[in-house]
């Protein structure tokens, strides 16, 4: 069978005698896909959906080593993920993001370093395009992003448990930034400290997703924000965003903090930098606060005095969301995402995108995603434009 690549990057067979009349506009290049080859009998039926048959390819983001990451990742030729058991989920890939995390995955610098080859990405967002029969929750044509990594490629095979439904209205930039960035800024506010409308908490990397989604989530809780950054041109679009107090970073951090809060106490620290800036963000927080750190901008591991710890009894803690979510039920992990759904759809969170490449792209999309100074994140696109 010849097999071309559309423009969206989806394998797309030759046109054969008896394929039929041509599809109605607005059909997805998905879709003429499976009609084609159910025409030609090179499908089956899935739960009245349509899974691809074996045979075909797909595109996939590989490292064949862990390195630079625009030198060890490439864009690669794949068997197609094929049609789902009864127990599992294909989706194509709509969009994902490049974060650090998956920077870090590609330098071998992460927790979870795989056999190679090995495909990166935490997060995605995807249209559901089968179903097997016992998968009841979600149905072709739904949104979905997926709990599992490996997402850079064009389709994915998953159990149905690890795909999440989201509302179909969802504009499609936000949602592919949805499952790793808005409940890690949510839970290191509800679940590390507890604390009440009127209290303070700082952060550093404040203008990163992360911490305008802090911002944003905390404003909406009546907390008040100090943010911490490394240029002052920044203090006016976070303040936009509900942000209490900006500062700039540097050798005489809590002082400056003290005067922007009155010295009102401060309960909780989030750290994304490492090294000496946690030392600098451990000075802000009250006697017997709390520091988390969550990020290593820096390279370094966190650097708090002892003299914090053991006579000023700060807490010195770390998030991964994997482990926090863990304590929650499949039931309460979906009901998370859905809250946080119905706050992207209603603006209350919003996370600017920069630029939006193509999955053949990946090797300058990676070099965007290490440069700073950026307008927004990097997503890629692997079944083309959105």
């Amino acid at each position: 069978m010849n097999v071309r690549f559309a423009p969206d990057g989806v394998p797309v067979r030759a046109a054969q005698p008896n394929d039929g009349p041509e599809p109605m506009q607005g059909t997805t290049q998905g879709q003429i896909v499976c009609a084609q080859w159910l025409r030609r009998g090179m499908l089956r039926q899935v739960s009245g959906l349509y899974g691809r048959a074996g045979g075909e390819v797909m595109k996939q983001v590989l490292l064949d080593g862990y390195g630079v990451p625009e030198e060890v990742a490439r864009c690669a030729e794949v068997p197609d993920v094929g049609p789902p058991a009864a127990d599992e989920v294909v989706f194509d890939v709509l969009l994902f993001p490049i974060n650090p995390a998956d920077v870090w995955f590609c330098r071998g610098s992460y927790r979870l370093k795989p056999p190679l080859p090995a495909t990166p990405g935490a997060e995605c967002v995807g249209r559901v395009i089968a179903t097997g029969s016992e998968v009841s929750h979600v149905r072709a044509g739904d949104l979905v992003i997926n709990l599992q990594r490996e997402n850079w490629t064009q389709r994915r095979r998953v159990k149905g448990d690890d795909v999440v439904p989201l509302p179909a209205g969802l504009e499609l930039r936000q949602a592919a930034m949805l499952r790793i960035n808005p409940p890690t800024a949510l839970l290191m506010l509800t679940d590390l400290v507890a604390v009440q409308p009127g209290d303070w908490v700082i952060q550093n990397v404040a203008n990163s997703a992360v911490g305008r989604l802090v911002i944003a989530l905390a404003h909406a809780r009546g907390l008040k924000t100090v943010n911490v950054v490394r240029r002052e041109s920044l203090f006016d679009e976070l303040k936009t965003l509900g942000a209490d107090v900006c500062v700039v970073d540097g050798p005489h951090l809590a002082e400056t903090v003290r005067g922007a809060t009155g010295d009102a106490p401060i309960r909780l620290g989030l750290d994304a930098v490492s090294g000496a800036a946690t030392a600098r963000l451990a000075a802000c927080v009250a006697d017997g606060g709390t520091v988390c750190n969550y990020g290593a901008m820096s390279g370094e591991d966190p650097m708090v005095g002892r003299g914090e710890l053991i006579y000023r009894g700060l807490v010195l803690t770390g998030f991964m969301l994997g482990r926090f979510m863990a304590r929650r039920s499949l039931a309460q992990i979906r009901d998370i995402y859905a809250d946080l759904a119905r706050q992207v759809a209603d603006g209350t969170l919003f996370a600017p995108v920069e630029k939006i490449y193509a999955i053949e792209d990946i090797k300058p999309a990676l070099v965007r995603a290490q440069q700073g100074e950026r307008t927004g994140k990097i997503l890629v696109a692997p079944n083309g434009v959105v």
